[in-house]
């Protein structure tokens, strides 16, 4: 059974910084592109970044480029997000997902079918 669990999530002042973690199982990682998204109340979710256990090449949304880092420790199936600089428009649940795709698809939710429960970010200005 595929699962996702995330954690590191919470309540953060602008500027300041957190890691998210995203603990897989139930799959051979090293095939799957791990994204993360986020979606805030009332907007659509969207993708923030995506890396490639393969080859670990990595994507942002343009949104978090330079301030978002995502990186995988293939010997524990965990994924990170280190967002730094983090703004109140950061604010949203985040959710991590895994699957098979192709690079074009790697920001883009519906192709994923794995999604994880998620976990609250929230940044005060």
């Amino acid at each position: 059974e595929v699962q996702l669990v995330e954690s590191g999530g919470g309540l953060v002042q602008a500027g300041g910084s957190l890691r998210l973690s995203c603990a897989a199982s139930g799959f051979t990682f090293d095939d799957y592109a791990i994204g993360w998204f986020r979606q805030a109340p009332g907007k659509e979710r969207e993708g923030v970044s995506c890396i490639s256990s393969s080859d670990g090449s990595t994507y942002y949304a343009d949104s978090v480029k330079g301030r978002f880092t995502i990186s995988s420790d293939n010997a524990k199936n965990t994924v990170y997000l280190q967002m730094n600089s983090l703004k109140p428009e950061d604010t949203a649940v985040y959710y991590c997902a895994a699957d098979t795709l192709q690079p074009w698809e790697y920001l883009v939710s519906r192709p994923y079918g794995y999604w994880g429960q998620g976990t609250q970010v929230t940044v005060s200005s």
